[in-house]
């Protein structure tokens, strides 16, 4: 299926072509995100997924990442970050700041803390308004605003990416209040492709963050028969509201959308 953009051009039609991956590891987040050569990772899901994972990324022939991104420390986002770490050469790795009560003291998270020590891993703070580019595209971190949170979901991490005339939308677990922040912050507006906040949970897709995202596409990273109902219904018909272009993970396998700069193209696994 292609879509084609019908804004305006609001920035500078690429060469390059970009893609995003949404792999499908079940309950769970991992995108990658290739473009010019340059490529980037958020979040790799559970543990058990980490071969299924590198599978997908040998595949792509993919070696090395110039970006990767723990949107926040639950087992289903970073719960594999340890081998990610240990097998792949990493330019710089992003993640959250959290209160030292919300650090985890999990035995996922201390492997990973372990083997980034062990790689000498260039850990940095995400910082809402840091840009940066990934080949022709360019990035943005839009969330977290605060610096401390109740919920743990709260710190993800946001991110916006351009290309050409395309945009994408990546918010990890974040809740209707931290979308409320992001969406006070004034950083972005409408977006394409939006990544369904926290599964497709009621908790997040909120009526003020989707009114200004109004999105043209949504893919839906979920497991099948999951014990926690996700996508809800309450999130899937918001999201219905602007588009019937939805992609889950758990129906469609893992889902890769390539950008030329104006087209975007979706491909399903199944």
């Amino acid at each position: 299926m292609i879509y084609s953009s019908n804004r305006d051009a609001l920035h500078k039609s690429a060469e390059e072509t970009l893609t995003v991956r949404y792999i499908d590891v079940g309950q769970g987040d991992c995108i990658c995100i290739t473009c010019g050569g340059e490529t980037m990772l958020i979040d790799c899901g559970e543990a058990s997924e980490a071969e299924n994972v590198r599978r997908c990324l040998n595949k792509e022939e993919i070696e090395a990442f110039d970006f990767v991104v723990a949107t926040h420390p639950h087992s289903d986002h970073m719960g594999g970050m340890a081998e990610i770490v240990k097998s792949y050469d990493i330019g710089e790795f992003i993640m959250p700041s959290l209160a030292e009560r919300d650090v985890p003291t999990t035995l996922y998270f201390e492997k990973f803390l372990d083997a980034a020590e062990e790689k000498e891993l260039k850990v940095t703070k995400a910082e809402a308004g840091r840009k940066g580019k990934l080949g022709d595209a360019r990035w943005e971190i839009v969330a977290p605003v605060s610096d401390e949170y109740s919920n743990t979901n709260n710190y993800s991490v946001g991110i916006v990416l351009y290309h050409g005339e395309n945009s994408f939308i990546f918010t990890g677990d974040a809740e209707a209040s931290a979308e409320e922040e992001m969406v006070n912050s004034g950083r972005f507006g409408h977006i394409d492709v939006y990544k369904a906040g926290h599964h497709g949970s009621k908790t997040s897709s909120s009526e003020l963050f989707m009114d200004t995202i109004s999105p043209d596409i949504a893919v839906i990273s979920c497991g099948r028969g999951n014990s926690y109902g996700h996508p809800d219904v309450e999130a899937l018909n918001e999201i219905r509201r602007y588009t019937d272009e939805i992609y889950r993970t758990d129906m469609c396998g893992s889902v890769e959308i390539t950008s030329d700069g104006k087209e975007l193209e979706v491909r399903c696994e199944r």
